[in-house]
């Protein structure tokens, strides 16, 4: 059985087919700059070399044919024909309170994201468009989706009701929703394992840190609250998005510059975060160059960044009541050295200690790490993400009817002899070139430390 994954964002398409007979990635990739110009894919195959390969994608459907004509080429392809994809799992960012798992998406499925189309608006439309551009395309098969805010449909209404009136929820139904719920729930997984407890006895942090940032506070191993809100625009600080802020203050931007709802709604989303602070950077890597240049405003950038997270923390931990591990993925979370160091800094009077020579070392997005000290009375990972095998376990097991929420439902990767093979070969080659990079070993539970 052969699964293709497809993951549309606005100017993106990640993809990935994966053999579940055989428990292997077969490739993966991504064509960025779709819809912008200049577009391009990285295509990589499991024991081969990434490609770049130039190619014009005006649309969607052009980018998903593209994928298509790649899968299937003589010197770059994985199949005979397309005829052996069997299913393909689709990200779809905004899932309301429609949605707390992933579904076959039918016509009243579909219809009922472009009814959410509002409520993300960078998101929904390209996933939708990534979906339709599927289906043309592969029309004998079925396509399922998978919801970023199913994860979060565990929150309480103290968690997801915002002290408006209350009318708002009951008739556009304004709330908490809560985002990167497909990466939180494969971290928070993992975390588990690494723990060697039971999935639903651990109390976690998790912090997915990329261009888009949020915090997932999980209790008893299921999502308590997270600091996303109705839209992917609330919480900490991200790469353009303003995150948490007086929201007079853009009424009081309009009236002194004139802007319009959707004007003031660009800049929050587009012009704000590290980018509105610095004036020039998303990239925290470039950032950091600026720092050590003596860029003031990169510096500053720097600091709220990492004050917002550690602020964040605090925060869940106190609304938890205790915390078995905190766990940092995604881009920045898996690498980010310095950010991770800053916002875990002076917090030993909570438990939470960690080793920097460890978190200088952990710098992979092939190999879980554990970077707390030894004494450290809360462990302290990074784990990267693995959403696209969250898609493949969900698709087969709704082809297969055995698939339900996460609470009834056992993935693969919670067995502590999960070993994602492309990422174990690549950590080899990165290892054979840094020897001390280091790898957190899963306990198996029931073991001592």
């Amino acid at each position: 059985m052969k699964i293709l994954s497809l993951n549309c964002g606005s100017s993106s398409a990640k993809y990935m087919v994966y053999d579940w007979d055989k428990k292997e990635i077969m490739c993966k990739g991504i064509i960025e700059r779709v819809t912008i110009g200049g577009s391009f894919c990285v295509h990589e195959v499991t024991g081969r070399d990434a490609v770049k390969i130039e190619h014009d994608c005006p649309t969607h459907k052009e980018a998903v044919h593209l994928i298509l004509d790649l899968l299937v080429s003589p010197e770059h392809g994985v199949l005979e024909s397309v005829k052996e994809i069997n299913a393909v799992g689709h990200r779809v960012v905004h899932g309301g309170e429609k949605f707390a798992k992933s579904v076959i998406i039918n016509d009243e499925v579909l219809n009922a994201f472009k009814e959410l189309q509002d409520l993300a608006p960078l998101h929904n439309p390209p996933n939708i468009l990534g979906i339709e551009a599927a289906q043309s395309l592969l029309p004998d098969i079925p396509h399922m989706a998978v919801m970023d805010t199913a994860w979060h449909q565990t929150m309480q209404p103290p968690q997801y009701i915002y002290a408006v009136p209350y009318e708002w929820y009951e008739k556009y139904r304004v709330r908490r929703y809560g985002f990167h719920g497909t990466s939180l729930l494969y971290v928070s997984k993992r975390a588990a394992v690494l723990l060697g407890k039971d999935p639903f006895e651990v109390n976690l942090i998790c912090l997915h840190i990329g261009n888009g940032v949020s915090a997932n506070a999980v209790k008893k191993g299921i999502s308590f609250d997270t600091s996303m809100g109705f839209t992917p625009l609330e919480g900490l600080v991200m790469g353009t998005r303003v995150g948490d802020h007086d929201a007079a203050l853009d009424f009081y931007m309009m009236q002194k510059e004139g802007y319009s709802p959707k004007e003031i709604d660009n800049i929050l989303n587009k012009k704000s975060g590290l980018f509105g602070i610095t004036g020039k950077y998303t990239d925290r890597r470039d950032i950091l160059e600026a720092m050590e240049k003596g860029d003031e405003r990169a510096k500053l950038a720097f600091e709220i960044e990492s004050y917002r997270i550690k602020k964040y923390i605090g925060a869940y931990a106190a609304a938890l009541g205790g915390v078995d591990a905190i766990v940092w993925t995604a881009g920045v979370g898996e690498m980010a050295v310095d950010i991770r160091a800053r916002a875990l800094e002076g917090l030993e009077f909570m438990g939470i200690k960690f080793d920097p020579e460890k978190n200088k070392l952990a710098r992979t997005r092939n190999s879980e790490s554990e970077i707390s000290a030894p004494d450290s009375e809360v462990k302290i990972f990074v784990i990267p993400t693995d959403e696209e095998l969250v898609f493949v376990e969900d698709v087969v097991a709704l082809l297969e009817n055995r698939y339900d929420i996460h609470t009834n439902f056992r993935y693969s990767f919670e067995d502590s002899n999960y070993r994602n093979k492309m990422r174990d070969a690549e950590f080899e080659k990165q290892l054979q070139k840094k020897p001390d990079m280091i790898k957190a070993k899963a306990k198996v539970p029931g073991q001592t430390a």
